[in-house]
C-alpha cells in the first residue's frame, strides 16, 4: 500500500497538472471505485460536472481536492483567469481519494489508450487535452466526495477529520506527539502505524526508521524520553524525505506517479524487504518476524529486543 511519500509524490502531480481546472464530464466505469460515495456514480457525476478543483493537500495516505463552482472554461477565460490558477475554495466540498493497494491517478491525454483496469475518467472543459484518470487493478481504492470540516484551512473531508497529522506536517506537534506516545502503552511500531497517533507511516518506513533510530519494534513506548522521542522523528522525516527524492517506493508497477513513473527508494533501503543480506552498518544479516499479518526487519545486532 502506498505510504505518504508516494501519496505526495501524488499529490505534487495533482497540483501541478489539475489544481484549478473545471470539470466537464466524469465517466464511472467500475461501481466499486466510488463505493464510498453513498450516492452512487450518477449522482458522483452530476454533482462534480462544472465544478472547478483547488489546491491538491494530503493528510498521512489520504489526498484530496478540493472543489467550489466553477462554470464552463470559456467563462474563467472571460474573466481574465488562467484554467491552471488555483481559485479560492469555499464551496464546502472535496474529492477524497484513497489509492488502496493498487490505485492510480494518471493525467493523460484525451486519446491515449485506455488501460486495463481503468475504474473513472474525469475529463476538463479546457484546451489542455488531458485527462484526470483512476486506474485500480485489485479494487480497493476510490474516489468520493465528502463536506469539508467547517473552517479548517485545508479543507479536511469530515470522513478523515480523525486522522493525526503526518511528520511532514508543519503543524504536526512534536512535544504533543511524545506525550501522547508515553500515554499510549504499547510499542514503539504500533504506535508508529497508529494513524490517529501520527499519519503516513506505513510499514517500510517504520522499519527504515526504526533501523536507522537502532530501535527493536517491540521497544515499549513508555520507556521513550523526549531525546529519544525527538531522535526518532527526525529519522522519520529523514527517511520520508529521501523517499520523496527520488519519486518514493515501488515494488512493482501498481505505484506509479501521475505521469505513470514509478519511484526509486527500494534501491536505498537499509531493513525492509533485506532477509539475510548483511546489516550495512555492522555486516549482521537482517532478520524478518511475522508481526501483525506483516512483517518486521530489523538487525539483531544493533536493534536488540527490549529485556522481558
Amino acid at each position: 500500500m502506498p505510504e505518504l511519500p508516494e501519496v505526495e509524490v501524488v499529490r505534487r502531480g495533482l497540483e501541478r497538472w489539475v489544481s484549478g481546472r473545471t470539470i466537464d464530464a466524469v465517466e464511472v466505469r467500475h461501481p466499486r471505485a466510488i463505493r464510498r460515495h453513498t450516492g452512487g456514480a450518477a449522482d458522483f457525476a452530476a454533482r462534480l460536472k462544472g465544478l472547478r478543483l483547488g489546491t491538491a493537500r494530503r493528510r498521512g495516505k489520504y489526498l484530496w481536492l478540493p472543489v467550489t463552482g466553477g462554470g464552463p472554461a470559456a467563462q474563467t477565460a472571460a474573466e481574465g483567469i488562467s484554467p491552471m490558477v488555483t481559485p479560492s475554495v469555499t464551496h464546502g466540498l472535496a474529492i477524497l481519494a484513497h489509492l488502496g493497494m493498487s490505485g492510480q491517478l494518471l493525467v493523460q491525454p484525451q486519446d491515449a489508450p485506455e488501460e486495463k483496469h481503468l475504474r473513472i475518467r474525469i475529463r476538463f472543459a479546457d484546451d489542455l487535452a488531458t485527462e484526470l484518470r483512476f486506474v485500480d487493478q485489485r479494487t480497493f481504492g476510490g474516489l468520493s466526495l465528502h463536506d469539508t470540516v467547517p473552517g479548517d484551512a485545508d479543507h479536511l473531508p469530515d470522513v478523515i477529520a480523525h486522522i493525526a497529522r503526518d511528520p511532514l506536517d508543519p503543524a504536526f506537534d512534536d512535544a504533543a506527539f511524545h506525550d501522547a506516545l508515553r500515554r499510549r502503552r504499547t510499542t514503539v511500531k504500533r504506535a508508529l502505524l497508529d494513524q490517529t497517533l501520527i499519519s503516513g507511516v506505513g510499514n517500510i518506513y517504520a522499519d527504515e526508521a526504526l533501523w536507522r533510530s537502532k530501535l527493536h519494534y517491540e521497544r515499549p513506548t513508555a520507556t521513550f524520553t523526549r531525546p529519544r522521542t525527538a531522535e526518532l522523528l527526525g529519522h522519520v522525516r529523514d527517511v520520508m524525505n529521501a523517499a520523496l527524492a527520488v519519486g518514493g517506493t515501488s515494488f512493482d508497477s501498481l505505484y506509479v506517479n501521475v505521469n505513470g513513473e514509478s519511484g526509486y527508494f527500494e534501491r536505498s533501503l537499509d531493513a525492509y524487504g533485506r532477509e539475510d543480506e548483511p546489516c550495512r552498518r555492522c555486516g549482521t544479516p537482517i532478520r524478518r518476524r511475522p508481526w501483525m499479518n506483516r512483517s518486521s526487519y530489523f538487525c539483531p545486532r544493533c536493534q536488540r529486543p527490549p529485556r522481558a
